[in-house]
């Protein structure tokens, strides 16, 4: 069927080829008359011209044809090999499409398996990127970092990567946590540059107490992570913490040397308060004019109770001596000068020995009761300029407050500390003179005490000899 189709195509296309070459010979006839006439030529020659023309048309249209119908069978042999291809390759493609939803299948399969085991791992290597991140904020803020710079370069990248991370920098992670923990507690020494309070820089041997704290020369250092700079705290703490310091410096390496030292948990915060902890000198300061007073008042009191306890301590061992003497008395203690009344009048009544004898002691009275109503005064007087103090330092924090507000607490300490400093004055001012008060007066009626038994012993010893 296709191919008498084919031939029937082909016998239109040799008819169309016939027409065409017919036209063609006309053309070229009307042309060789056309020619011959304007040259002159003979009819026959024209005919003959034309005819040879068209047998040779004639013959190139049969080579055409002839060669037109050799291709058919070739034409066919293609269209049968294409026919072939054409199944093979559906039968081809019907393969590829089982193996491709054979190989979908699969490849679903193992996505499921590897996205859960990506989870896992991803799971994993994100604890990983989390302690490189926390690692390097140690190693940042450690002093350690100044012994052993750059060994936390590599955090910088693994803490960020959103890939996972090879496993020599886990195990480098792991090396140098380890490395961190071991230095966290050693002391070690090693030389570095520090900044000096007035911004100078010096280079000197550091010693490193752990991950805690620094001291050179015997001076706390500051460490500033952000700079890695090692500074000296432009104030020292007060005793006993430099001594600590000194201990380290002069500590010398030994498995049987052990040394006092201070470590600081907070890497530095509690020394920091403890510089602005003010000394004694300041404390007193912050009591302004009243506890200055208040403190003069305590050095008074303290001078007149000493020259007291000295006099009265003198006096009494002066009496003790004059007691195992009555017979040579001496006028330098207040016994000797009432045994030297008694021997001035023996020879009188009771009576009159009696009120001689009393105006000796009454004579003797105020030099061993001198200074101790002053002190009694100024035990009394120094809680009263404390409170005064209080007073004052209140009306100032009240100022602070209407010009200022409640805002910064600052602005209201210096009058608080006025307030309570003085108190604490008065009060330690106070405490200790009545006491001394107390004990000065004790030892005076205790001497007067002791004058007024003598006395009252010579004048019965008189009574009776007189009697008998």
């Amino acid at each position: 069927m296709h191919k008498s189709m084919f031939y029937r195509l082909a016998r239109l296309s040799i008819a169309s080829l016939v027409l065409v070459s017919v036209g063609v010979s006309a053309q070229a006839t009307n042309q060789g008359m056309d020619q011959a006439a304007s040259v002159g030529g003979s009819l026959a020659d024209l005919l003959d011209t034309v005819r040879s023309q068209k047998q040779q048309e004639a013959e190139r249209n049969q080579q055409r044809i002839q060669t037109f119908i050799d291709k058919v069978d070739q034409r066919e042999a293609m269209l049968s090999k294409a026919k072939a291809d054409l199944a093979t390759a559906e039968a081809r493609q019907s393969r590829l499409q089982e193996a491709y939803a054979a190989n979908e299948k699969k490849i679903g399969e193992l996505q499921g398996e590897l996205d859960q085991r990506a989870g896992d791992f991803g799971e994993v290597f994100g604890v990983v990127r989390q302690v490189a991140g926390d690692l390097r904020s140690t190693l940042n803020s450690s002093l350690t970092s100044l012994e052993v710079p750059g060994r936390g370069d590599f955090l910088d990248e693994m803490a960020d990567s959103q890939s996972l991370p090879p496993i020599d920098d886990v195990e480098k992670l792991w090396t140098v946590m380890l490395d961190e923990m071991v230095a966290s507690g050693e002391v070690s020494r090693f030389s570095h540059a520090y900044v000096m309070p007035d911004g100078e820089t010096e280079r000197g041997e550091i010693v490193r107490v752990g991950t805690f704290n620094a001291t050179t020369g015997g001076r706390y250092l500051r460490y500033n992570g952000d700079t890695d700079e090692l500074s000296v705290l432009a104030r020292q703490p007060n005793s006993p913490w430099p001594g600590y310091a000194d201990n380290l410096a002069e500590a010398t390496t030994g498995s049987g040397n052990t040394v006092s030292g201070v470590v600081d948990p907070s890497q530095g915060a509690i020394l920091g308060l403890l510089i602005q902890k003010p000394s004694l000198l300041e404390r007193i300061q912050q009591g302004g004019l009243v506890g200055y007073i208040v403190i003069a008042v305590g050095i008074i009191g303290l001078i007149i109770a000493l020259e007291r306890l000295f006099k009265l301590v003198r006096t009494e061992a002066s009496m003790r001596r004059q007691r195992k003497d009555l017979d040579s008395p001496s006028k330098r203690n207040p016994l000797g000068r009432v045994l030297a009344a008694y021997h001035d009048n023996r020879s009188t009544d009771v009576e009159s020995l009696q009120l001689k004898l009393d105006q000796a002691i009454l004579a003797d009275v105020p030099g061993l009761e001198r200074g101790l109503s002053t002190i009694r005064v100024l035990s009394a007087v120094a809680p009263l300029l404390g409170l005064l103090g209080t007073v004052v330092g209140m009306i100032a924090t009240f100022q602070a407050i209407t010009l200022f507000g409640t805002g910064d607490p600052k602005l209201m300490a210096d009058g608080i500390s006025q307030a309570l400093v003085t108190t604490v004055l008065g009060l330690v001012v106070a405490v200790p003179l009545v006491l001394i008060h107390s004990m000065l007066a004790g030892r005076s009626r205790r001497l007067i005490q002791m004058l007024e038994q003598q006395s009252t012993g010579l004048v019965a010893a008189h009574a009776e000899s007189a009697r008998a």
